[in-house]
């Protein structure tokens, strides 16, 4: 009996291809954004335990000072004599103008078995070359077939090393960074009997290992972006699915009272019904995976840029195939489709057995029911609007976004039936006022299509004016902080030395650059030395400060700090900040620095060269007339001897730092368009299906004398008309969704807030491109229209319905 079922209900799909396309598509598109989010999620997120897993940062303790820097040679011999099982390791960065690389020197012969280093036991390693000068560098194969430092040792290809990184023999890293002193000290797991805990036997402190690193949980906001964009655009193909299932449900109730009335138990009606729907989605699910691993393996190159370039963070451009985001994909597909599928099972389940069997216009919705709807939507945006008050978290400000959204979308077919019920009061002539009153009838239908499009229209708007706001500002940002022509990097301080003497003359400042890494509020940070100059007092771009703000960082009794310190450790003017052991200063400005995670502060020059006597000036900013730049940086390669890559022109550096920028945003817009061809697609395919519903309306006008082909243009209006009004109500809401962005989600995931800008030219584009799609949507169902048969169009008028 089932399988008869089964085989009726499937007669249907056979009956209505173009429905099961749109039910297929619509699953399809839904799993394969959402399952392509999730794998370039998961890519990214497998590297980041990668790099834990390095040196066993996951799996050991670290012995490090309280101030975060090298601690001194002396006190890890001290300790091995003791008896105890440490281990030293230098790490540190190389950079140059086109690549960086993460050095961590370590000592296999002392490095706990825990700590994964290479096995000194493997033939083809070189031991010679390994622990002997020039040394050798160990790496992944992607790092070495990418751009690299220059004056490396030979590099020796191994798995298992984290992409951007290097292990290398202690003295190699040693030699390599300037650095003498262990940066931390690994501890073996188990240290030998009797001897006082470590804690107790230095003035160091012990760091449990943590299996969460700093970078991913930097990076979690970036991820639950691109996770929420994944679910938008996952909801707006239930939307279509929903549409396809309802219509099918209508149009099969006849079905369905047959097989009821001939003895169908209604247990086996439903769960054939689960079946039916249940084998759809899989094979939905599956199509719907090779389409999303696609999108992934082409948007994870950009990924890998943005992560690199924003955060720092290293993954492979590549992707891999993992089942546990493909089996969770197949279970979301299934979930959405039991979902969108809920309410047709609830109705069949509720249907008298002697139901009528005309079929009618699918979700015409009682005023009860819209009102209901209306009610939800109002109490969603009310819940929005206390979330952005009193959320303040980046948690809240995504709950702020869903039920910003959410909230929007069931509240339109409510007002857009108001505006429509207006508009035809207001009509002039009886063809204008049947429009209306058409379009308004047709509504219902329709709804959850346009429900997607004001979804992904809100999600265009909202996100190109955030994206338009930071590219702004971050112009105008880049042209104050890089108002130097030229950066010049240097070897040793011998080297400054007949730098400056060379310069005699030639440029109006030389403004030296010097910093170092210490935690500042209990976070990584980096401490600037900063010149007193009319560069700085002119061009940086300070949000907060007192009157006397550069007279004061100059005197060395004050200190500036980022934004981003500010907001995490609730830090403002006036504010003491402890930056060295027995400095503490009051904090005399707060400035903008997009773009940086990390915090920073500023020191005057002499303070910080007081504060931290052993961090050489070897870079420097160099002001000259913009047109004699180009001639003093070939002077300074050609004449003085500095690299290439130690010479570096104001404009490459804004170059590079808005090429960071955009890529930063492109996977945003490629899940923009992506989003908004899917809303399209469930407009098209709802218009497909009501197409054939419509004849019963549409007959009466033509036998009034209204041709087929100006029927098919008024089927085309009414697509414009509905489309350009869900554009408007979707500005407000797009616009309400860029300030969230901008003023909740940003200020919490990055720590700095953005100006909102916005964008007229950049709507009016989205508007065509809406106007477009509900043409190109409108114009098949329309072109059917055309070309029907008077004889189908009389049909009507022959049978009851």
């Amino acid at each position: 009996m089932l399988y008869t079922a089964l085989s009726t209900l499937f007669s249907h799909w056979r009956r209505h291809p173009g429905q099961l396309a749109a039910l297929i598509a619509g699953l399809a598109l839904a799993t394969a954004l959402w399952s392509g989010v999730q794998a370039i999620n998961t890519e990214a997120r497998a590297s980041y335990a990668e790099a834990a897993a390095t040196l066993g940062q996951d799996r050991l303790a670290r012995l490090v000072t309280e101030d975060g820097r090298p601690l001194p040679l002396e006190t890890y011999l001290a300790l091995r004599r003791a008896g105890y099982l440490v281990s030293p390791v230098i790490s540190g960065e190389l950079r140059s103008t086109e690549a960086r690389l993460r050095l961590l020197g370590i000592d296999p012969l002392t490095a706990p078995p825990e700590a994964s280093a290479p096995a000194l036991q493997d033939d083809s390693l070189d031991l010679a070359a390994f622990f002997t000068a020039p040394g050798l560098l160990l790496i992944s194969p992607e790092t070495a077939s990418g751009p690299l430092p220059p004056g490396l040792p030979p590099q020796v290809t191994r798995g298992g090393i984290p992409p951007g990184a290097a292990i290398t023999d202690i003295s190699t890293a040693a030699r390599l960074l300037g650095q003498d002193d262990p940066s931390y000290l690994l501890v073996a797991p188990t240290q030998p009997a009797g001897l006082p805990p470590l804690d107790q036997a230095s003035n160091l402190r012990l760091q449990p290992p943590d299996s969460a690193t700093d970078i991913s949980r930097l990076t979690d906001s970036f991820h639950l972006n691109l996770t929420a964009f994944g679910l938008l655009s996952f909801a707006v193909g239930l939307f279509i699915v929903h549409a396809a299932i309802g219509l099918a449900f209508e149009q099969r109730r006849a079905t369905l009272r047959t097989l009821r009335a001939l003895g169908l138990p209604l247990r086996t009606t439903l769960v054939a019904l689960s079946v039916e729907l249940a084998l759809l989605a899989l094979f939905s699910g599956l199509l719907g995976l090779v389409l999303g691993y696609a999108i992934a393996a082409a948007l994870m190159p950009g990924v890998a840029g943005t992560l690199r370039g924003l955060y720092g963070a290293e993954i492979p451009g590549t992707l891999g195939f993992d089942p546990v985001w493909a089996l969770a994909a197949l279970g979301m597909t299934l979930a959405g489709a039991g979902f969108a599928g809920a309410q047709a099972l609830r109705r069949t389940a509720a249907m008298p057995i002697l139901a009528p069997a005309n079929p009618r216009a699918w979700a015409m919705a009682s005023a009860r029911a819209m009102r209901r709807q209306a009610g939800a939507a109002l109490a969603l945006l009310a819940l929005g609007l206390g979330l952005a008050l009193w959320g303040g978290s980046l948690l809240a400000g995504f709950a702020t976004l869903a039920a910003l959204l959410l909230g929007a979308a069931l509240i339109l077919p409510a007002t857009l039936g108001l505006i429509l019920r207006l508009a035809s009061h207001r009509a002039r002539g009886a063809l204008a006022e049947w429009l209306f009153a058409d379009t308004r009838q047709q509504l219902p239908g329709l709804s959850l299509a346009l429900m997607a499009l004001l979804l992904a229209l809100a999600a265009n708007i909202g996100v190109s004016t955030m994206v338009g706001s930071f590219r702004g500002t971050f112009t105008g940002w880049l042209d104050q902080r890089l108002a130097p022509e030229l950066y010049v990097t240097t070897a040793t301080p011998e080297e400054s030395l007949r730098l400056r003497a060379f310069l005699d003359g030639q440029v109006t400042a030389i403004l030296p650059i010097t910093s170092i890494d210490q935690p500042l509020a209990g976070r990584p940070g980096e401490i600037f030395g900063q010149a007193d100059h009319a560069t700085f007092r002119e061009n940086w771009p300070l949000l907060q400060a007192l009157p006397d703000t550069w007279d004061r960082l100059a005197a060395g009794t004050g200190v500036l700090i980022n934004e981003q310190l500010a907001r995490f450790a609730d830090l403002g003017l006036g504010d003491d900040l402890a930056l060295a052991p027995g400095l503490t200063l009051p904090i005399v400005g707060v400035y903008s620095d997009y773009g940086n995670p990390a915090a920073q502060a500023i020191l005057g020059l002499n303070r910080f060269a007081d504060t931290f006597p052993d961090v050489p000036q070897t870079r420097f900013a160099l002001r000259i007339a913009p047109e004699n730049a180009p001639a003093l940086a070939t002077a300074l390669r050609e004449d003085f001897g500095l690299p290439t890559e130690a010479v570096v022109n104001q404009a490459q550096i804004k170059r590079f730092s808005l090429q960071v920028f955009e890529q930063t945003f492109r996977i945003t817009d490629a899940l923009n368009i992506l989003t908004l061809g899917v809303a399209g697609f469930a407009l098209l395919t709802s218009l497909l299906t009501l197409a054939g519903m419509r004849l019963p309306q549409l007959a009466p006008v033509w036998a009034l004398g209204l041709t087929r082909a100006r029927l098919a243009r008024f089927e085309i209006l009414r697509s414009l008309i509905l489309a350009a009004l869900t554009f408007v109500l979707a500005l407000p809401v797009g616009l309400c969704l860029a300030w969230v962005l901008l003023a909740i989600v940003n200020v919490e995931a990055f720590g700095w807030r953005l100006p909102m800008s916005l964008f007229p030219g950049d709507w009016l584009r989205l508007f065509c491109l809406a106007l477009l799609a509900a043409t190109l949507a409108a114009a098949l169902p329309a072109w059917r229209l055309s070309r029907t048969a008077p004889a189908t169009l009389l049909k009507v008028f022959a049978h009851e319905r």
